[in-house]
């Protein structure tokens, strides 16, 4: 069994250690040797900042989705609904206008009677 050591930390740095070390391991070796493996492979020290965090990167990207749906609804209504309204006039067919046939005169048919017999009242029974 590996002997212990004592380290002096702060009360307040201590407890924090602890309340951290019992959050996500099982004992404060395991933590502290986990947090300084951490901070060696990665190549990083733990005064730097490691740049924006979720919430921060969640919330621009929010934002630029909102910029972009405007972006398109602003195209659908000043660019893809009018050319669309365009296009489809453009395919709709119309029924021509029925024109009379043009005959010459002397074919032409007069359906005009000029006598017609008188009705008599009482043959209509």
């Amino acid at each position: 069994m590996d002997s212990f050591i004592g380290i002096r930390f702060k009360k307040k740095t201590a407890k924090r250690f602890q309340t951290f070390s019992r959050t996500y391991f099982k004992s404060h070796t395991e933590a502290m040797a986990t947090m300084l493996d951490f901070f060696f492979y990665n190549e990083i020290s733990p005064k730097e900042k490691l740049g924006p965090t979720g919430r921060t990167i969640e919330a621009k990207l929010l934002k630029r989705i909102n910029a972009v749906i405007a972006i398109m609804r602003d195209v659908e209504k000043t660019q893809t609904k009018p050319t669309a309204a365009m296009i489809q006039s453009l395919f709709e067919t119309e029924e021509p206008t029925k024109k009379p046939l043009i005959v010459e005169k002397k074919y032409a048919e007069k359906k005009e009677v000029r006598f017609r017999e008188k009705q008599n009242p009482s043959n209509q029974l």
